[in-house]
């Protein structure tokens, strides 16, 4: 029986960056939670984000944010794994060494940005939702970093590729799709997050269903047996997956999980 369902949201909810989920997806995940069936809403967006998106249902569910970086659970924080504050400074500092880059520094209360683009602090906000926070220079936080978001428009893999090289042995970096380049303390992952839900719930890998499409899921894929990638997905995703969904603008995660009910 399937006790723990586990989705990614951005290019498996959801297309990348959309404000909007279906609202029937409200409706099925009350109705799974009636058949003892806990849901975890796991997004590299941070929690702000994450609880506004799934606001109607935000104190029935648990939710991984930043990657696996913050678990939150019934509206509040479960725990949250933060980056040696040296090494997310030389991260930032090689960033700016690209100024066609913009990134996001991620703490525990906020997202911070010390970008002067109006137009990507308005798309993050009203967007995705974050708690966005403007400040003068991100390297004068005094606020624990979680999450160092790295974005660029299209391409991010190849532009950022030399920081990937020089930093992959020393904090977790993944893709979230073609937009972002996370960095999180090493070993950070939603797949660790997941095993920390599992453990304390008492539920087993053979009880968990998880759905996903970017190489940020893949631990999270490993983590349950009933492993799908949205059709959407990354190739490295198909495979890792012992399942396949349709993809996400046809509603592949919902037509799943209404089999279950």
């Amino acid at each position: 029986m399937i006790k723990l369902i586990v989705s990614d949201v951005d290019g498996t909810l959801v297309p990348d960056g959309s404000p909007d989920l279906d609202p029937e997806v409200f409706d099925i995940i009350l109705k799974l939670r009636e058949k003892g069936m806990q849901f975890v809403v796991a997004s590299g967006r941070p929690w702000a984000s994450v609880e506004s998106a799934f606001e109607p249902v935000k104190k029935k569910i648990f939710y991984v944010a930043n990657n696996g970086a913050y678990v939150g659970c019934h509206g509040r924080c479960l725990y949250a794994y933060t980056m040696e504050r040296e090494l997310a400074h030389r991260i930032i500092r090689k960033v700016r060494m690209h100024p066609e880059l913009e990134m996001v520094y991620a703490g525990v209360n906020g997202d911070y940005l010390d970008s002067k683009d109006d137009t990507l602090c308005d798309w993050l906000t009203n967007g995705y939702k974050f708690n966005v926070i403007r400040v003068k220079d991100v390297l004068e936080l005094e606020e624990p970093c979680v999450k160092i978001s790295i974005y660029k428009k299209e391409g991010i893999e190849a532009a950022t590729r030399d920081i990937y090289d020089e930093f992959k042995d020393q904090a977790k970096m993944a893709c979230a799709g073609d937009m972002w380049m996370d960095c999180m303390a090493k070993d950070v992952n939603k797949g660790k997050a997941v095993r920390t839900i599992q453990e304390s719930l008492g539920i087993k890998m053979e009880e968990t269903m998880a759905f996903g499409d970017q190489l940020n899921d893949i631990e999270m894929l490993n983590q349950a047996y009933y492993s799908f990638a949205v059709a959407n997905a990354r190739e490295e995703v198909r495979k890792a997956a012992r399942f396949q969904a349709d993809s996400n603008v046809r509603g592949g995660v919902l037509k799943i999980l209404k089999g279950l009910l």
